[in-house]
């Protein structure tokens, strides 16, 4: 199980002078610094940047080049292959793409890779049968950094290849030098690669191709304004789902395509969005990483994602809505598998040994391979150690990793590529493939070098401001929603207080996963309390160690039937003996 160290952040500002300047609390300075938000241009930049304020496409290296390729092709209409990726990012990227080329007149069309048949991103079956189909330009979307042979195999075939990506660069060291190697298209369009002077790096798949029609539309003198609103949108869907840190740029693709979204123009995500119960919901980061991004995966996971697409063309509320009935139920289905594929995992690792392993490394035959990844994010939770999650494929072994903080999944990977056919990914996940015989090598030498400390498995629970819960009031917790969207690298504020006392405990919910309580301080000031998750273990340890309880915990404005209260959300906490 893992170990929780509470660490209370002292990042140091001046933060009366920034809370004078953007007429905010010093307490919302202070939490703003702890995101490392620094100057106070820095400061105005996250509470107030708008979509104009963002990067200017042209400081991506090869931004120019491809979209000029692009123009050049729809002049002389030619036929263009989008080729994009099966999970969230790669999708929405390539509707971004496709709706913009569409509106310059292009002859564009979309093969998204099947997970079972084809594996992650462009291969050779999709450039045999972009050249059966007489393309010729392929771009790729959300994927091709890794596709040196594919891409090479697409040339020789006749065809331009235009590579659009935010994956890590492939490297290979000689001479105690690592050298990034590229694929050879015509125009390589990624932030991570050396030659790339972009202000930020940080951002998805689905960004890259918006700027990329961002630039399209500048070159070729049109308006885009429609079409960079709703492809705004996608982008902070795939932001989120594609769990990109919610910080510079990506803090104003979130913001501000979460509010399109509230009333947007495509009528399959409309449709999709109130087949989900979100209709007459502020919808959040949350809504995009839990409801609405779990639907448009599952297509990938278990049919085809071009279900997925064909929602966002819809033209129609009355056409998409069985699509996406179809989508709610298939990820429904996905939940079922997951559940009992967890049980599974878990019970191997505590069975066979592996508890005490640097790195989890599961083998679960059946277990249908689109599902491994999402099954080693919740074992990475539950031991906050790096996890790989294996399952049988067509051609040998298939899966899918999560790390954590002290760990680069993807230099783990490099470090036993001997022993893969085929792998990719970024510092925090991974994807790969391997013969069966290399399944127990893997694992011994993954732990062998993973250089991991005791320290490493820690898991650091960062507290902004060790605060009394009498001064998280209903106008504090109103002023934190200036710091929306919350989500990876921005995270919820959270505060912490000891030796409070835990009154009238009850646990609910169906699945037994709420605990509601009263929470006193010492000088007798009470306030109602929830916590969300094993709510009767939760009572356990309270009948053992008693009612004096420590707690980290943000505060929140419960909204029944019109009637505002406030209560406190409590994340972690430990029961004082």
């Amino acid at each position: 199980m893992k170990r929780e160290q509470w660490v209370v952040m002292t990042k140091k500002a001046d933060f009366n002078a920034i809370a004078e300047k953007y007429h905010i609390s010093p307490m919302l300075a202070r939490i703003i610094r702890n995101r490392d938000v620094i100057t106070q241009e820095e400061v105005g930049y996250y509470l107030n940047g708008k979509p104009e304020d963002m990067h200017a496409p042209g400081n991506m290296y090869d931004m120019e080049k491809g979209a000029s390729l692009l123009l050049t092709a729809i002049t002389e209409k030619k036929k263009i292959r989008i080729i994009g990726d099966y999970d969230v990012d790669g999708i929405c990227a390539s509707f971004i793409l496709k709706r913009g080329l569409k509106h310059l007149g292009a002859d564009v069309t979309v093969a998204i890779p099947h997970r079972m048949k084809d594996g992650y991103g462009i291969n050779a079956r999709l450039v045999e049968e972009a050249y059966a189909d007489g393309i010729d330009m392929i771009v790729t979307c959300d994927n091709g950094i890794s596709a040196r042979d594919e891409i090479a195999f697409a040339k020789e075939k006749g065809m331009s290849v235009v590579v659009t990506d935010h994956h890590e660069v492939p490297y290979e060291e000689a001479n105690g030098q690592r050298g990034q190697v590229l694929p050879p298209a015509d125009a390589i369009i990624n932030p991570k690669q050396e030659a790339c002077q972009y202000p930020y790096e940080g951002i998805c798949g689905a960004l890259v191709a918006y700027k990329l029609v961002q630039t399209l539309f500048g070159m070729a003198g049109k308006d885009g304004n429609a079409v960079l609103r709703e492809g705004l949108e996608f982008a902070a869907i795939a932001t989120v789902c594609d769990v990109m840190e919610l910080l510079d740029e990506n803090r104003i693709v979130v913001k501000y395509g979460l509010s399109y979204m509230r009333h947007s123009a495509n009528p399959g995500l409309r449709t999709l969005i109130e087949v989900c119960g979100l209709s007459d919901v502020k919808i959040g980061s949350y809504h995009l990483g839990f409801v609405i991004g779990p639907c448009l995966n599952a297509t990938g996971r278990l049919d085809s994602a071009m279900l997925a697409l064909k929602l966002f063309d819809c033209e129609t509320e009355e056409e998409a809505f069985p699509i996406a009935v179809q989508l709610k139920e298939m990820n429904e289905s996905r939940k079922t598998m997951t559940e009992r594929g967890v049980e599974q995992a878990v019970r191997q690792v505590e069975e066979c040994g592996f508890s005490d392993d640097d790195v989890l490394v599961v083998y679960l035959k059946d277990c249908h391979e689109s599902i491994a990844g999402i099954i080693a994010g919740r074992l990475k939770e539950k031991y906050y150690k790096p996890v790989f999650v294996l399952t049988d494929g067509e051609d040998g072994i298939k899966g899918s990793g999560r790390s954590i903080e002290a760990y680069s999944m993807y230099d783990a990977l490099c470090g036993v590529k001997d022993l893969l056919d085929k792998f990719g990914g970024h510092k925090m996940a991974a994807g790969l493939s391997m013969q069966p015989e290399h399944l127990e090598q893997f694992r011994r030498r993954l732990n062998e070098q993973s250089q991991l400390t005791e320290d490493d498995f820690l898991h650091k629970i960062k507290i902004d401001i060790p605060m009394p819960l009498v001064y998280a009031s209903q106008q504090f917790t109103e002023e934190l929603s200036l710091l929306e969207p919350f989500g990876n690298g921005n995270a919820k504020p959270v505060f912490a207080q000891k030796n409070l006392r835990v009154r009238n405990c009850v646990v609910r919910g169906k699945n037994r996963n709420v605990a509601g309580f009263v929470l006193e301080d010492e000088s007798g000031y009470r306030v109602n309390g929830v916590y969300f998750g094993e709510a009767d273990a939760f009572a356990a340890e309270m009948k053992e160690h008693g009612d004096r309880i420590n707690i980290v915990y943000y505060p929140d404005i419960n909204e029944f039937r019109g009637n505002k209260t406030l209560q406190i959300v409590v994340t972690n906490y430990n029961f004082s003996s």
